[in-house]
């Protein structure tokens, strides 16, 4: 495992605790995604067709944007090993080619019973603005990677 990689047990989360991952949504990115997901819809791939479009140009997939959230679940809260269960998604306005994006997921509740984690999800663009925001839940590793290296 990379060094990068900081997972968390249940034991170890607390309510408030969040990660953060930006990224630039690429043409590139959209057009993987596209071909991964099989969504070839125009909105996404063909900017003639985009054009006439209330949004007037090409956009991400939505679930491009909501896919960040699985970066952050799988590699820093919980982490590594983390089963992501379940997700709810609000998309509250379209993603654009070079957007800057910030996904950030926060601890709202443990559910001790389960030993279970929701989170609070929320993305922003380069400009602060929300585009997208929803809860996942989430059950965290029962071990959880450690940097192998101390930070001074």
């Amino acid at each position: 495992m990379s060094n990068n990689m900081i997972g968390y047990t249940f034991e170890e989360i607390f309510v408030g605790m969040s990660a953060s991952f930006t990224k630039t949504i690429t043409e590139t990115d959209v057009t993987l995604f596209a071909g991964i997901s099989g969504d070839l819809n125009p909105m996404h791939v063909n900017e003639q067709f985009a054009r006439g479009t209330i949004f007037q140009s090409r956009i991400a997939h939505g679930m491009l944007t909501g896919s960040l959230f699985t970066t952050i679940i799988g590699m820093y809260l919980p982490g590594p090993g983390s089963i992501y269960l379940e997700q709810e998604l609000k998309f509250l306005l379209p993603v654009r080619f070079q957007d800057t994006l910030t996904a950030t997921c926060t601890v709202k509740r443990k559910l001790v019973h389960k030993k279970k984690v929701i989170l609070d999800c929320k993305v922003i663009n380069q400009d602060g603005v929300l585009v997208l925001e929803g809860t996942a839940l989430v059950k965290p590793p029962k071990d959880a990677p450690k940097p192998e290296f101390e930070v001074k």
